[in-house]
């Protein structure tokens, strides 16, 4: 598994080698040293069928699939860059504008929002413009997400589910069913900003990132 280094809180450093590839955001690579290759992806490892998919679907981002051997910087339009790791253990889920870069060797999916939260997860994606359908990567491997502010890891447990602005949520992982909630009348809702109009609650066994904006990618 390529190793990431943070640079600082806005650029990545990923190890590139035999064995050690990665999909990165078109246009994230900012330098990089010895013989390393970019190649447009349409499928960033998903397989034809895959990407045929998540095209429909809208939940698509342009990828760079990175080889050789050698050293990239990555980084974009000055967000901050979190990592994540994955043990096989859990399935992240997040949106594509959101993945800076993965390692080749996760699976990557798209997931219909109904299916977590029926017709409430259409409801949220509709509500919050984050759309009806998300990204999910799985297996073992690291990721790195993008934000506004930088992210805060909040567990979600049984007894203790997490309320989170739609606008600030970045992604979750573990298992973790989620519903739009609103704690206040429809009239009262005009005026208000997304996180006091509507929460997005989710429950069970996991964690949520959290940006520090509500500001979209």
């Amino acid at each position: 598994m390529p190793g990431y280094q943070s640079i600082n809180s806005k650029m990545l450093q990923v190890a590139i080698g035999p064995g050690q590839e990665v999909y990165s955001k078109r246009g994230a690579m900012l330098a990089y040293t010895g013989p390393v290759s970019f190649a447009p992806s349409t499928t960033a490892g998903q397989g034809v069928g895959g990407a045929l998919g998540r095209a429909v679907a809208g939940e698509h981002s342009a990828m760079m699939h990175v080889t050789g051997q050698g050293s990239v910087m990555f980084g974009h339009g000055g967000l901050h860059v979190s990592v994540v790791e994955l043990n096989g253990a859990d399935t992240l889920y997040a949106e594509a504008d959101r993945l800076l870069v993965h390692d080749a060797t996760l699976q990557v999916g798209t997931m219909f929002m109904g299916e977590q939260g029926g017709v409430r997860g259409i409801v949220r994606g509709a509500v919050t413009g984050q759309g009806l359908f998300t990204t999910t990567l799985t297996g073992h491997g690291a990721c790195a997400l993008l934000s506004h502010g930088g992210v805060m890891e909040l567990p979600i447990t049984p007894q203790r589910p997490v309320h989170v602005d739609p606008q600030a949520y970045v992604a979750h992982r573990g298992q973790v069913q989620n519903k739009l909630t609103t704690a206040v009348g429809l009239r009262d809702l005009i005026g208000r900003g997304s996180g006091e109009g509507f929460q997005l609650e989710l429950s069970g066994s996991g964690v949520v990132y959290v940006q520090a904006s509500e500001r979209k990618i």
